[in-house]
């Protein structure tokens, strides 16, 4: 499935607001960033201009509009309206991944993406409160890797290409079973372990 269909089931099925980001254009020697950048941190996987919050839209018609006009455009999703997202590193995420599923915690939808972060779709307010919930679990904010994105911030949807690196993929597809997001509470516990066990792992490695 392309860029566009996902972005307009996101729309559809989801009512999440999308809005297309930039694209991989071919080179002599492989693909760049539709920006010219060639030191673009996220190749083809971030906003074109910084208009884009007013761009962003749950309207299926306008999503085909949007990318009619470049149909290999990414599918960036807005934090912060109808979800936050909890981005972690790969190996803290598959942790908490594996300890949720013993646990039986009810989990939204989760990414996986080419930079091997894992990021948790939540209800939106998370960005509010998780440092003081990771705090409240004894855990250092500052020292454990867990980004939250709230209000103007956005994440990169499957099937958004990252330069070379590869797609970004569902870990937990988007279903019925999974409308109804977790709270960021509801996560943190697990989350902040795992988290923290990753960054123990790297201090010993120096």
């Amino acid at each position: 499935m392309g860029t566009l269909d996902s972005a307009v089931r996101y729309a559809e099925e989801r009512h999440w607001d999308v809005f297309p980001g930039t694209w991989l254009v071919r080179v002599p020697g492989g693909e760049q960033c539709s920006c010219g950048r060639p030191e673009c941190g996220s190749p083809g996987a971030h906003p074109v201009g910084t208009g884009w919050a007013g761009l962003a839209t749950g309207s299926p018609a306008a999503v085909r509009r949007m990318w009619a006009k470049e149909p290999g455009a990414s599918v960036l999703l807005p934090t912060g309206r109808t979800f936050d997202a909890l981005d972690v590193p790969e190996a803290a995420g598959f942790l908490a991944l594996a300890r949720m599923d013993r646990m039986r915690v009810s989990l939204g939808p989760v990414t996986c993406t080419p930079d091997r972060r894992v990021v948790f779709f939540v209800l939106a307010g998370a960005a509010a409160k998780t440092e003081a919930l990771v705090r409240a679990l004894g855990w250092d904010p500052g020292a454990v890797d867990l980004v939250v994105r709230g209000k103007g911030g956005y994440v990169a949807a499957p099937p958004t290409r990252v330069g070379g690196r590869g797609a970004v993929q569902w870990a937990r597809r988007p279903t019925p079973a999974n409308r109804w997001l977790p709270d960021v509470a509801e996560l943190i516990s697990p989350l902040a372990y795992a988290c923290g066990q990753e960054a123990a792992v790297r201090a010993r490695r120096g």
